[in-house]
């Protein structure tokens, strides 16, 4: 395989790339300048090498704890299923508390249970914490998710919060637009 297509080959591997746009993206590429091509490989590199989980939340940061975590109440947590689910609600502008990532949902069926999951790390957060909500995506593995962790929290006698049905029932959080993630924080129902 030569380089052209190699390259192509592995833009191809990025989520909704297609192999035309892989082909017009490693034809970019080869356009650009020198300079140009390696800072791109390394802005590349330094993702890899630099960036990792907050020890707190689980969200993606260069630092041992992230940005929100260091500079927000934690009174309220918003639980969410992957930190590009946390980009989304910032965009939004909707929530000022923390965040907790799970990195994934309960779903017997791909073989992933509560221990998989970061569930048990949410639990050893919930000192001083007055409210949980929850921001699973609103399909049957990420409701389930939030009824277990609803099931855990309540008896502790914090008020558990589940978003509301502004974003729909099947769809993802992360392509959920600023209006709807607005609505569906501020309508949140106690289960």
């Amino acid at each position: 395989m030569n380089s052209l297509d190699k390259l192509a080959h592995e833009f191809a591997k990025l989520p909704g790339v297609g192999a035309k746009t892989a082909m017009r993206y490693a034809y970019a590429v080869i356009g650009m300048s020198e300079a140009d091509a390696a800072e791109f490989s390394r802005a590349i590199t330094d993702v890899k090498t630099k960036v990792h989980y907050c020890r707190e939340c689980g969200n993606f940061t260069e630092d041992d704890v992230c940005d929100i975590c260091r500079k927000r109440p934690k009174d309220v947590i918003c639980v969410v299923t992957y930190p590009k689910d946390v980009a989304a609600m910032e965009k939004s502008r909707c929530f000022g508390g923390v965040y907790h990532v799970l990195h994934g949902t309960i779903s017997p069926l791909s073989g992933r249970g509560a221990d998989d999951i970061r569930i048990k790390e949410l639990l050893a957060r919930l000192s001083g914490v007055k409210e949980v909500i929850l921001a699973t995506n609103p399909d049957v593995e990420g409701e389930a998710t939030a009824m277990y962790i609803a099931a855990l929290i309540k008896p502790l006698g914090i008020k558990v919060t589940r978003i509301a049905q502004g974003v729909s029932l099947g769809s993802d959080i992360e392509y959920a637009d600023e209006v709807t993630l607005t609505r569906a924080i501020e309508s949140r129902v106690v289960l």
